[in-house]
This record gives structure tokens, C-alpha cells and sequence, in this order.
């Protein structure tokens, strides 16, 4: 069984990428939104969308992503061999069905995707991903995919409480 990991960070726009876009694409996902569960992205949502994601990124005009490709560097080497995979919930790429099909492609079989939001209460984290994850499984029934979520509190508690210990000294 071949096992690989997905960090699924938020996303941001590229500072670079003109905000009459991000504005846009918004409008027309609060459009669909308010249209209700199951109405489908426009055309044109769907461009914006992926024009949005594949803008050019460096450090320097998505530092969001540069920071979760630092995270998951530090993480690869404490999976026990499991191939880590980033995948972004909006914005950026790849997407999350995006990483899941690379990971399959690959050879996984076994795929945990864990969030790298810390607390219950965000629509990502408790309602997007599990969707995907849902319609992902559908999509791939050979394949055993698990969402590590939700966080230990008094664990993320103890990580907090260990980094101001470091940082009040």
C-alpha cells in the first residue's frame, strides 16, 4: 500500500494579480452561493477561477504559498516515507482534486489529507474540504482517503503554549 499525504493550505491571490479579478470571481461564487446548494459555476466563474490559480507565483507575490511549501518541507521528512503533496483550497494551485489525481497517478492508495487550519469553525476546514473529500472518494473507490481533521485543541494549545515559552525567554 502506497501511502501520501496532501497539505491543504487556504490560498491567496498573487499580490500581482489585479484585484478586478479576485473581486469578480467572488461576486459570481456569492451569485452561485445565494442560488443554492448544487447550482454549478458559471463559465465565466470557472475562467476566473482558473486564471486566478495559475497565476505566476514566486516568494515574493504569494508569500502565503512560499510559507506552506516551507511547512510541508519540514513535514515530508516525519512521514515515514509517505510522498507529501500541497494542494491549495482556493486561489492557488494545485487544487485539492488536482493533488488527489497526482497522488493516484503515482501509485497511492492510501491518502490523508490534513488542513493547515488549526481551529473548528471555518467553512474550508469543515464544510469545502469534507465535500471534496466526499466527492473524491466517489471518484477514486479503489483508493482509501482520510481527512486528519479535526485538530487535538489541547494539542494545537501545547504547540502554541511551546512557541511563546520560546519566544517570552
Amino acid at each position: 500500500m502506497k501511502r501520501a499525504v496532501i497539505l491543504v493550505g487556504h490560498g491567496a491571490p498573487a499580490a500581482d494579480c489585479p484585484r478586478e479579478l479576485v473581486t469578480r470571481l467572488k461576486a459570481l461564487e456569492g451569485r452561485r452561493a445565494a442560488a443554492g446548494a448544487g447550482a454549478a459555476p458559471s463559465p465565466e466563474e470557472r475562467d476566473l477561477e482558473a486564471k486566478i490559480r495559475a497565476w505566476p507565483r514566486t516568494p515574493e507575490n504569494d508569500p502565503y504559498r512560499a510559507g506552506i511549501e516551507r511547512l510541508a518541507a519540514e513535514l515530508a521528512p516525519l512521514l515515514g516515507g509517505a510522498e507529501l503533496l500541497v494542494a491549495y483550497n482556493e486561489f492557488c494551485a494545485p487544487t485539492l482534486p488536482e493533488a488527489v489525481a497526482t497522488a493516484v497517478q503515482r501509485g497511492a492508495t492510501e491518502i490523508a489529507v490534513v488542513p493547515s487550519m488549526l481551529t473548528p469553525g471555518g467553512v474550508h476546514s469543515e464544510v469545502e474540504i469534507p465535500e471534496a473529500i466526499a466527492r473524491l472518494r466517489a471518484e477514486h473507490p479503489t483508493v482509501a482517503l482520510r481527512y486528519a481533521w479535526p485538530f487535538d485543541l489541547a494539542e494545537v494549545a501545547r504547540l502554541l503554549a511551546a512557541q511563546l515559552a520560546r519566544d517570552l525567554e
